[in-house]
């Protein structure tokens, strides 16, 4: 395993949420007879949130580094990040540079602040020819060099250290799948603390591994916003614009779902031979 081969990492907790049978045998033998590595089950799925919390709260060392499991972090990467976190406010949360199996940086790894419209842009680029408009998305923008302050990280490899986990609270478990690293990464800011990008801590996210439908998948983030967008969006006019921009939001998530969702089916069955004569 990649993260077991960093000496820098102290123990890796595997927390299993809701796998099935064969992949559970799996894992269990994976992990067998490894004393650096534990291998929590028998509690079904729990959604993301609250696993993460189950698997920090179990955890010894001083950093906590959550990591998808999709995801492989580069030798090193942990200790970057970890240092970064040290030079920030706590508490600090610090995110990597995510990147695809084609080596480009993925649209989660650096993001604005999310609002109802730069949500409605990240779904629909198009909307950005609109002056004043602009994506929660940045990877378009210029990479840094070093560390930077930043208003969201993903958290497909996020990091952060015991005294700023238990000061933050953990993660929202109100949020199942999504969004959650966008309101954790806000509640740090507004509690005093610092958000770190560090580019020079690389991760390869292959992305969408789960075995569910894609439709599910996307229900649950659309869920996220919205709770999201209740609970923060100041003021009663701010929640009837939340009220206002729910369907155009819901249209453009499930929307770009069942275009995915296709595209998969197609790209499966791929094109058909024509029955030969004989």
């Amino acid at each position: 395993m990649a993260v077991l081969s960093d000496r820098d990492v102290h123990e890796l907790i595997v927390v299993d949420n809701g796998n099935t049978e064969s992949a559970r045998a799996r894992l269990s033998e994976m992990t067998a007879n490894r004393n650096r590595i534990r291998f929590l089950q028998g509690h079904g799925n729990i959604g993301f949130a609250r696993a993460c919390n189950y698997g920090a709260n179990l955890a010894t060392g001083h950093y906590i580094l959550f990591l998808n499991p999709d995801a492989v972090i580069t030798k090193g990467a942990a200790r970057e990040l970890a240092n970064a976190g040290d030079c920030l406010v706590q508490p600090w949360i610090t995110g990597g540079l995510l990147r695809d199996e084609t080596g480009k940086e993925q649209r989660g790894s650096r993001r604005r602040a999310l609002t109802p419209f730069s949500a409605l842009v990240g779904f629909l680029p198009i909307l950005e020819v609109i002056p004043g408009l602009r994506s929660i998305h940045r990877d378009v923008d210029e990479l840094p060099t070093q560390t930077v302050q930043i208003d969201t990280i993903s958290g497909a490899c996020l990091m952060t250290d015991r005294p700023s986990f238990e000061k933050m609270g953990g993660f929202d478990e109100r949020y199942f799948l999504h969004v959650e690293d966008i309101e954790i990464c806000r509640r740090a800011r507004q509690m005093g603390g610092q958000v770190g990008f560090v580019p020079s801590a690389t991760i390869m996210h292959y992305g969408s591994t789960s075995n569910v439908p894609r439709i599910w998948i996307e229900k649950e983030k659309l869920k996220g916003f919205l709770r999201y967008f209740w609970n923060y969006q100041p003021g009663p006019i701010s929640k009837i614009l939340t009220i206002i921009a729910t369907p155009f939001i819901a249209i453009a998530i499930l929307g770009r779902a069942y275009v995915l969702s296709l595209k998969a089916v197609l790209f499966r069955s791929g094109p058909r031979k024509a029955p030969s004569s004989k």
